[in-house]
């Protein structure tokens, strides 16, 4: 009998032993997400064009829609396990029939808002809002900071969501900022990402984005067609893209303030 329970251990205490960790699963799951989404070569993308339509929304009703193209260009991250002083890429969102109409641009630190009479620098609201989403996207996490100490990945166990299994992954950095993701069990694909943010008056916000539609963009680089974003519960923003195209090498005047451009004042 003793020799039969002390087996029994030896063998529970081997499968104990084999079981991962929730950091060791929950990494697995972004290492797997990572090769589905094209492994190196994804890694490697040094610039994004999306070309589509974007729909506004509030309180559910359509708000506005425009033609979009969206630049986006990666910066190489500091080495490990640094973390950088500004944003790690650079995107400009034009809109309109015409480029020249309206646009948005950011660079590492700053923002502006572009029409015909000049550039205006963001608010420092919808500024910080840009900067926390982007440095909480999961593609930007796997991009740009996986390399970034204290950033660590846990698995929270598996859900289904619209019928659709998914494994819960927690990615938490050294500020204590989350972002919980969730990974198609077939695909590997990411679907859906939230995380929770306070605006200028204190007031807790759920910014949900959900991913679709991915296809490949070249050289198996798999990206969402459709992203959907919420806001506690309410859609406020969704692109569907006509066109998706990497590794063009973008001009720099895309993302540069033209040095003849007049300066307007911020907003009051």
């Amino acid at each position: 009998m003793k020799t039969r329970i002390s087996t029994l251990l030896v063998a529970a205490g081997s499968l104990f032993a084999q079981t991962p960790s929730r950091a060791e699963r929950g990494r697995q799951i972004v290492d797997e997400a990572i090769k589905a989404l094209g492994g190196r070569a994804f890694l490697e993308v040094k610039d994004r064009t999306e070309t589509g339509r974007v729909y506004s929304f509030y309180r559910e009703q359509l708000r506005g829609l425009s033609v979009a193209r969206i630049y986006t260009r990666y910066l190489t991250p500091p080495a490990p396990p640094a973390r950088a002083e500004g944003m790690l890429v650079r995107e400009r969102q034009s809109f309109g029939k015409k480029e020249e109409e309206y646009a948005v641009l950011f660079d590492e630190f700053k923002g502006w808002q572009i029409t015909f009479r000049g550039a205006r620098p963001l608010p420092a609201e919808t500024l910080e809002r840009y900067q926390d989403s982007t440095r909480r996207n999961f593609f930007y996490i796997v991009r740009e900071r996986l390399g970034e100490g204290g950033l660590t990945m846990e698995y929270q166990g598996a859900e289904v969501i619209e019928n659709t299994p998914v494994s819960v992954v927690e990615i938490n950095d050294a500020a204590n900022n989350s972002v919980l993701v969730h990974f198609h069990q077939s695909t590997k694909l990411p679907v859906r990402q939230i995380f929770h943010r306070r605006d200028a008056q204190r007031v807790r916000h759920e910014e949900m984005t959900v991913f679709s539609k991915y296809r490949d963009v070249g050289g198996g680089v798999m990206w969402p067609y459709s992203i959907t974003r919420f806001r506690d519960g309410e859609k406020i923003f969704e692109i569907f893209s006509e066109s998706v195209v990497i590794n063009q090498d973008l001009d720099d005047q895309l993302f540069t303030l033209p040095a003849s451009m007049k300066i307007l004042p911020p907003q009051k």
